[in-house]
């Protein structure tokens, strides 16, 4: 059984490492040296990778994201019929994705932006204190990534809620479903994190309408995917002060182009998709179970439900 990787080189390498310290009995090729087609029967791949490629492969019978999200793998024309995707469910990526947001909603809560502002206008003025328990912070998402950094912001004082799209209960947050309760989350949220897998209804779930029902003055954190936010919504609620600022990590397309407003926007702080890197070493060794469980035929883990498009 050949295993075929396919991202940037460096990351390729990092992976072939990772895998092969696990079980250096494996045969693995790097895209696009993938030897004869017919050999490769996994594939561990990334955002870049063509899904109408992986065609060329017969034998395929398992394709691994090497993230936490799955929506680059499912959109059109999407993986071969009958191949099953697993994706990555890792401590460290929940970790990081943790700490990312975390690092945001201080900053935002703190008043970071205000103060850098005036260190660059060398102002020096104590601005009023803000007070934790009354700044609500809400998540858009509740599943592994979402809960754990829901769960940092609540353990720091915060009010919590979350939002999901089925009734959920999270110990400590006030949660929240469907339209009716996003809804009601909105109009009660000082600083909204999105953590949301990226389906069509999830699609563009930041817009005019719900940015409207989030209390003047706002701040929105997206390190989910770049589609869940319409932009020119969110620059038209930039601009008019509705919301206060923006973090976010996720665009589309990505790389943010050179001339998109976001770059040089005094309210948006740009990140190149790094909220939350993969480290092959601490995510190849689900893979290596998963490929052993495809040699014996037992029952692989960590699947995509493609009904629920994550």
């Amino acid at each position: 059984m050949a295993i075929l990787l396919s991202t940037k080189l460096n990351a390729m390498e990092a992976w072939r490492d990772a895998l092969l310290a696990l079980d250096p009995t494996l045969d693995i090729r790097m895209f696009p040296d993938a030897g004869k087609p017919e050999d490769i029967e996994a594939a561990v791949c990334w955002t870049a990778h063509d899904m109408a490629e992986l065609r060329r492969y017969p034998n395929l019978k398992l394709i691994v994201s090497m993230g936490a999200g799955v929506d680059h793998l499912l959109r059109a024309p999407g993986p071969p019929p009958g191949v099953p995707v697993a994706r990555l469910k890792d401590e460290m990526l929940t970790t990081a994705m943790g700490e990312w947001v975390l690092l945001n909603v201080l900053r935002f809560h703190r008043q970071d932006l205000e103060y850098r502002a005036q260190q660059e206008a060398r102002i020096w003025n104590e601005l009023p204190a803000p007070f934790t328990a009354e700044r609500r912070v809400g998540f858009l998402g509740l599943g592994q990534l979402g809960a754990h950094a829901a769960q940092l912001c609540r353990h720091l004082g915060f009010p919590v809620l979350g939002w999901t799209r089925n009734p959920r209960q999270v110990e400590g947050i006030r949660c929240f479903h469907g339209d009716a309760g996003l809804r009601d989350m909105l109009r009660q949220t000082d600083i909204l994190c999105c953590l949301l897998p990226l389906t069509p209804d999830t699609r563009g779930v930041i817009n005019k309408d719900t940015l409207g029902l989030l209390p003047r003055g706002a701040y929105v954190i997206n390190s989910a995917r770049g589609g869940h936010v319409v932009d020119a919504d969110l620059l038209a609620a930039l601009d008019s002060g509705h919301v206060a600022a923006a973090a976010l990590d996720v665009f589309e397309p990505e790389p943010l182009p050179a001339d998109h407003p976001y770059w040089g926007h005094p309210k948006v702080l740009v990140w190149p998709h790094a909220s939350s890197i993969t480290i092959p070493r601490s995510a190849a060794p689900q893979v290596v179970e998963n490929l052993k469980r495809l040699k014996d035929g037992r029952e692989l883990i960590n699947l995509v439900d493609f009904s629920a498009g994550y």
